[in-house]
């Protein structure tokens, strides 16, 4: 452990985590029912989900869910919403969209933020041009194990991905 002093706080670094942000390789969101994202190494604290015009053929909500040796579906806490349209709940994945359209390509961020003891926070922020609209979601899962992947899909798990492409940066 070291500790750094700035002249107001102090912080304590464990000199085993990893500092930095390392960002993955963008994938296009052009085909199949997910987009997946593995080998998240165990010192991650902080995963930012990035999304640029991402579309799909049907009119399920997005949402992103995270697991520990694989896909967790179950036990979260979320709700999205968007512009003018009713809040959404889900206990099967973090929401981030209240509505959806096959005509609707979202940009965006999601945050996934490590709470303590496997408890993993999220809140998104995505909008889409064509209607000026606005979808934020958010949402808490606990997870059995220390999370190493990140799933991109919608909430019937049967709509196609057909524009745009996502990326993931992650931090310690």
């Amino acid at each position: 452990m070291a500790t750094v002093i700035d002249g107001s706080a102090s912080v304590t670094i464990n000199s085993g985590a990893v500092l930095g942000i390392t960002s993955g390789t963008a994938v296009a969101s052009t085909s199949g029912t997910s987009i997946n994202f593995t080998d998240i190494p165990s010192w991650v604290k902080r995963i930012t989900v990035m999304f640029n015009a991402v579309s799909t053929n049907g009119t399920s909500n997005l949402q992103v869910q995270i697991g520990a040796g694989s896909v967790t579906s179950t036990g979260y806490v979320s709700s999205g919403w968007t512009t003018n349209t009713n809040n959404v709940n889900s206990t099967a994945g973090f929401l981030m969209t209240g509505t959806n359209a096959a005509a609707y390509a979202w940009s965006g961020i999601a945050t996934i933020c490590l709470l303590g003891s496997n408890g993993w926070s999220f809140a998104s922020n995505t909008s889409y041009q064509s209607s000026s609209a606005l979808s934020l979601g958010s949402g808490y899962v606990g997870l059995s194990g220390t999370l190493d992947r990140v799933r991109i899909t919608t909430v019937n798990g049967t709509d196609t991905f057909d524009a745009g492409s996502v990326n993931i940066m992650y931090e310690g």
